[in-house]
């Protein structure tokens, strides 16, 4: 008779397995499928029907990068990750700022996340902090810098990035905020709607705060000094 210890290990490897080939499976086909729906958006809408939150939806519209205004997504660049284009999946100069920071400040915690870690978060983990989401995080994030192009990263993340309350992905947030589709973008609006992307509950794009506004501001000047929209060129290779 088998070690019941032996047996768990058993079914506990090919459950490990089997999720790792399906999510093997779900990377290759959103390199080049739509992503119908992120874990972000299942977690927020499962949350509010345990509430009785019944006025709660998470919407969202898929749309190419073709259909986004470019200065959405050098807005994204320049607030997020302004070495997008340069690094793996991890921006090791950012990270051992905010160490340094957090060393000085731990009270006031600085992440150094790219996008691409922030799409692999959004699009397949759970919300919140714990080394087991991270180092998971960190695994799907080498993986999907193989796999994917810079070009279909920030077209993902732009597309399940929560923007307001039940509000996901670029499109949803420009006909709700704005009145129009995420083509037709001005470089303020897209300024706008990346300054409320490190807490888009707290900060919010129909209400913005003076921090939101200064933020607007800077992201803008960065836009500007990153050369803009020919910046974009350089993730299209």
């Amino acid at each position: 008779m088998k070690n019941p210890l032996l047996k768990l290990w058993h079914c506990v490897k090919k459950i490990v397995i089997a999720v790792t080939l399906l999510w093997l499976i779900a990377v290759i086909a959103f390199s080049f499928l739509p992503v119908p729906f992120s874990m972000v958006m299942l977690e927020r809408q499962l949350s509010a029907l345990f509430s009785i939150n019944l006025s709660y939806v998470s919407r969202s519209e898929w749309v190419d990068q073709e259909q986004i205004s470019p200065y959405m997504a050098l807005a994204v660049i320049a607030a997020e990750d302004q070495r997008f284009p340069d690094h793996w999946g991890f921006d090791f100069s950012a990270i051992e700022m905010a160490v340094a920071h957090n060393k000085r400040s731990p009270k006031r915690i600085r992440g150094a996340s790219t996008i691409t870690q922030q799409t692999a978060k959004n699009l397949f983990l759970w919300d919140g902090r714990s080394w087991v989401r991270k180092g998971l995080e960190t695994g799907m994030t080498a993986v999907i810098e193989l796999l994917w192009s810079k070009k279909r990263i920030l077209t993902v993340y732009l597309n399940i990035a929560e923007f307001g309350e039940g509000i996901f992905g670029v499109e949803e947030a420009a006909r709700h905020y704005f009145h129009k589709p995420a083509s037709r973008l001005t470089a303020s609006e897209a300024a706008l709607l990346a300054a409320v992307l490190p807490n888009p509950i707290r900060y919010r794009v129909d209400a913005p705060s003076a921090y939101v506004l200064q933020r607007q501001q800077w992201i803008l000047h960065q836009m500007r000094l990153m050369g803009g929209k020919s910046y974009l060129k350089r993730i299209d290779k």
